[in-house]
């Protein structure tokens, strides 16, 4: 790849539906970037919906910004209540989730695979008892 890359993230391929997910969507950008030590993605979440799982990476650190709504977003045993232009930065083996207010929820993802390995481990239906 050149000296940069640029793509639409609205016009990558909304991987979501072909793991049978209608509530939200996910546009993967690192490939079509060409993305060697950086990683990102386009999510959204519908409004009053969670997502369908959690995970978690085991070197790999995130960070999420809030483009816009807002809801919770399920850190470990911590529940954030998150809104637009909040960025939320996570360390590796935190497990994490969002869910999305009356106004749906979209964000961005950025993280830092390294060697392009990866090392997330889904979780489904998890989100941390509240009860607790």
């Amino acid at each position: 790849m050149g000296d940069f890359s640029k793509v639409n993230l609205l016009e990558l391929e909304d991987m979501a539906p072909k793991f049978g997910v209608t509530t939200m969507s996910f546009r993967g950008a690192r490939d079509a970037l060409g993305g060697e030590r950086v990683a990102l993605s386009h999510q959204t979440v519908a409004p009053g919906e969670r997502q369908p799982f959690g995970h978690r990476h085991g070197q790999e650190e995130e960070v999420y910004v809030i483009l816009s709504g807002g809801g919770r977003m399920a850190l470990g045993d911590d529940v954030q209540d998150i809104r637009a232009h909040d960025a939320i930065r996570v360390a590796p083996g935190v497990p994490r989730a969002f869910e999305a207010g009356s106004d749906g929820l979209e964000l961005i993802a950025f993280g830092t695979p390294g060697s392009g390995a990866q090392d997330a481990e889904q979780m489904p239906g998890w989100w941390p008892d509240e009860a607790a």
